[in-house]
């Protein structure tokens, strides 16, 4: 178990670091903001392009009109003058001019609808940059509380795995097997230290009980408060000399 349990951490490991290398939503947001402001950049240089166009075309246009209606004023002039020969050639070059106002005039308009729409463009642009600011931060906080949340979860996961939980186990059953033997020498030195109390107290009594014998004996003897032994030794009864002798034997023996 132990060498799955090391494998699949090992797998766990390698995937965590293909995440890390995939894709970082927060690099991709700013990277996306910093591509539409450059779109929106270039955007506004062909609009102010097109409208620089749209003003020289004006300006032109606008010459060429007063061009046109200078000869138109100038063909009146000859002909009230009688000059009907100027006031054709004048009418000619009236015409040349006008034409050229009516050309400029026609690409006026399509400028015209060009810089609109541009400007359309522009403006929505701005609008969708405006939008993707103000999502940014909510969509990178979300990202990094996404990231948290599965580090947090990987952690729990490492924590509950067999192993894991064998050790505590097994340091469980230490701890407890260490108590209980903590426990055994208590009680084994307090057997101990109770059992010489006892002895003494025990070897108190039998001196107590060996002199209320030897006072017995003392009231009881005939030789005038004389121990059996401590004099001059009558003759021994053969009876008690076999019973003393049994009783040492048994004492002796125990």
């Amino acid at each position: 178990m132990g060498l799955i349990e090391r494998a699949i951490r090992v797998i766990r490991s390698n995937i965590s670091s293909l995440i890390d290398k995939a894709e970082d939503p927060e690099k991709v947001l700013e990277q996306t903001i910093m591509d539409m402001q450059e779109d929106l950049i270039q955007l506004r240089q062909g609009v102010a392009q097109a409208i620089a166009t749209q003003k020289r075309t004006e300006r032109q246009y606008s010459q060429s009109q007063s061009t046109a209606n200078e000869w138109y004023r100038r063909a009146e002039l000859a002909l009230q003058k009688g000059d009907e020969s100027l006031a054709r050639e004048a009418l000619t070059r009236r015409k040349s001019y006008q034409q050229t106002a009516d050309d400029l005039k026609a690409q006026i308009d399509q400028q015209t609808e060009i810089v609109n729409k541009l400007k359309q463009n522009m403006r929505a642009l701005e609008s969708k940059i405006a939008e993707a600011k103000s999502k940014k931060d909510l969509y990178i906080a979300r990202a990094r509380s996404a990231k948290a949340s599965e580090k947090i979860n990987e952690m729990l996961g490492s924590v509950g795995t067999g192993s894991s939980m064998a050790a505590f186990e097994r340091m469980e059953e230490k701890v407890m097997e260490l108590e209980a033997r903590s426990e055994a020498i208590a009680e084994l030195g307090t057997d101990d230290i109770d059992r010489q109390f006892a002895a003494l107290e025990a070897g108190d009594d039998v001196d107590t009980d060996l002199a209320d014998l030897k006072a017995k004996l003392l009231s009881e003897s005939p030789g005038g408060g004389q121990l059996p032994g401590s004099a001059a030794k009558p003759k021994a009864d053969p009876d008690v000399e076999r019973e003393f002798n049994r009783l040492r034997s048994e004492m002796e023996g125990s």
